[in-house]
């Protein structure tokens, strides 16, 4: 055999052995986390799909916030904003009138996926990220860029870490579509 007959030879071999290692399934990083943000989609995909809305009024601030959820990954929303302050006119307290909080009063479109990660200690948790502008396009502001804790949905409720978090950290959505009370 010719020098070139082996280097053609040899250079069929390596071919065929990486040809053979390969797979056409993906290699995943951490396939513990790929397996559970599966199963978290199976399991909560169904009931977060659909539009939900929010609505908490106290002394100073009063939020709206409708978002609905697409099959295909998808966000569409809507908030309103509104604060209030307490000054002293004539030595009496009094409130403010209402007036929309600066940048935070529209609608929003953008995407949104369940997924299961490990935080900074290792510890698994599961997530909701959220990535949605502002729909003036003049102005693109960001209205969600994050990731936060998810609990749960089911048939009436959806709750995440989310903007206006009660007392136990949680922000709980409710089924269906709504209009701002205010």
């Amino acid at each position: 055999m010719n020098k070139k007959t082996i280097i053609t030879a040899l250079l069929a071999l390596v071919a065929m052995a990486f040809a053979s290692c390969g797979s056409d399934e993906p290699q995943w990083a951490d396939p513990e986390a790929h397996e559970k943000t599966e199963l978290l989609r199976a399991q909560y995909t169904p009931f977060i799909v659909g539009t939900w809305h929010y609505e908490k009024i106290i002394e100073k601030q009063r939020a709206f916030e409708q978002l609905t959820f697409n099959a295909d990954g998808t966000l569409s929303g809507l908030r309103k904003w509104q604060s209030r302050k307490v000054v002293t006119i004539d030595g009496q307290e009094q409130y403010t009138d209402w007036k929309d909080v600066p940048d935070e009063n529209d609608t929003f479109t953008g995407t949104w996926s369940l997924v299961w990660e490990r935080n900074g200690s290792g510890v698994g948790e599961n997530r909701i990220t959220l990535i949605a502008d502002w729909d003036d396009k003049d102005n693109p502001i960001v209205v969600y860029s994050h990731n936060p804790l998810f609990s749960y949905a089911d048939a009436t409720t959806l709750q995440f870490a989310g903007r206006w978090q009660d007392s136990d950290g949680w922000t709980i959505y409710e089924r269906g579509e709504a209009a701002p009370s205010f």
